[in-house]
């Protein structure tokens, strides 16, 4: 089918019998597929393959498939697909809410999973150009954004979840001023806009921990009263 001819997709199940027969229909439909049969592998094939798509499964086995699509949105706006046995209509809801684009129930036919698909991409690339760049470099850091680690000289530093998503708002704004409600609102919840001293604390172990010299940061820069910027 010459429409998806270049077109990428990543099939990611645990199930190797499904994703097999998946893998021979969508190539006799024109697709090139990538496999990947747990959360970690998917977010690597993701990150080095750079699918036109992603025909996900919730059921993974080393974690839920929620956690891939966190992964994925934390640096990418590839169309996401999920294709599920769950039914119920609260984690049709939580998928889409976490950034899927469309949801599928087993069993399926596989004209309607191809239409999915084909719709997913058509919609992605009518939609503005976004950066897919999941390794970030910022001086001595490199911030990767796919497998949510980051290193400084090459030796990784451990963040707790709440310092990684600090950073990880900070480096899809690199260079631009994040005013402080946002990051609140972002990393904490709508009902901690106004703790500020939260930002204060968690810039202070942030620089702790990636700045050469904390007390004269070059890369976290606090604006006084506005907010925050990782400078390149």
């Amino acid at each position: 089918m010459s429409s998806t001819a270049a077109h990428k997709v990543l099939v990611v199940d645990d199930e190797p019998a499904l994703a097999r027969a998946l893998a021979i229909n969508l190539r006799a439909h024109g697709w090139e597929v990538v496999t990947a049969a747990d959360g970690r592998a998917a977010l690597d094939a993701a990150a080095t393959t750079h699918p036109d798509v992603v025909l996900l499964d919730l059921g993974l086995p080393d974690m839920d498939g929620g956690e891939v699509i966190a992964g994925l949105r934390g640096w990418t706006t590839v169309p996401i697909v999920v294709l599920s046995a769950r039914q119920h209509g609260e984690d049709k809801v939580e998928a889409l809410d976490l950034g899927a684009d469309d949801y599928v129930t087993k069993p399926f036919a596989m004209n309607e999973l191809l239409a999915r698909l084909r719709a997913a991409v058509r919609r992605s690339q009518e939609a503005a150009p976004a950066s897919t760049q999941s390794v970030v470099v910022v001086g001595d850091l490199t911030i990767d954004l796919a497998r949510k680690r980051v290193a400084r000289d090459g030796v990784d530093v451990r963040l707790t979840p709440t310092e990684w998503a600090f950073l990880e708002l900070l480096t899809r704004n690199l260079g631009r001023l994040v005013p402080r409600e946002q990051v609140l609102r972002e990393v904490w919840g709508p009902a901690y806009e106004h703790e500020t001293n939260y930002l204060r604390v968690y810039a202070a172990q942030l620089r702790r921990k990636l700045e050469a010299d904390p007390s004269a940061p070059r890369h976290l820069i606090t604006s006084a009263g506005l907010g925050y910027t990782l400078e390149p």
